[in-house]
This record gives C-alpha cells, sequence and structure tokens, in this order.
C-alpha cells in the first residue's frame, strides 16, 4: 500500500499493488492514463508492506475514507520531509 504525491501537501493518491517498484515506476514514468498522469501524481511518499492481500485491501479501504489532514499527518510522521521514498526502494 503505497502514498503518493505531486509534491509536498499537493495532490494524493492512495493505492495498493503486489510490486511496488513497478507500479511506482509506472506512476513516475506516465505509462498508464489516468489520475497520476493527469495531475502529475509521481512521488512516493509513504508506503506500508503487508504479506496479506487481503489486509493490504482492507487498510487501503480505511485509508480512502480517511480526511485529507490525517492522510498528511500519516506522511509527516515518517516522512517530515515528502522526500521521494521511490529510490530507497529500488537499492
Amino acid at each position: 500500500m503505497y502514498l503518493l504525491a505531486s509534491r509536498r501537501e499537493g495532490t494524493l493518491y492512495l493505492g495498493v499493488t503486489r510490486d511496488i517498484v513497478r507500479r511506482t515506476y509506472q506512476h513516475r514514468e506516465k505509462l498508464l492514463p489516468g489520475f497520476t498522469s493527469t495531475y502529475d501524481v509521481r512521488r512516493l511518499v509513504w508506503f506500508e508492506i503487508y504479506d496479506d492481500p487481503t489486509n493490504a485491501i482492507e487498510r487501503e479501504k480505511q485509508l480512502k475514507k480517511w480526511r485529507r489532514a490525517w492522510k498528511i499527518e500519516l506522511i509527516e510522521k515518517e516522512n517530515p520531509d515528502w522526500k521521494d521514498l521511490y529510490p530507497e526502494i529500488i537499492r
């Protein structure tokens, strides 16, 4: 599960995937048409890893109901500078 942002406190996108490296790359390179391509949402700012896809999907549903301020707080708790985490996950 992951959150992408266009910039600090910019447009947010919440998603779930079984391959975060591949999926983040697709968003970054605008390989798939849609929301992230349209709004230039390419910076990986937060993620959680789950062993069980059912748990990841449940967590995604939970966070989709959250207020924007709560999502920003979640990001800033672990990534206060809104640093792009993609380089860290491809190592």
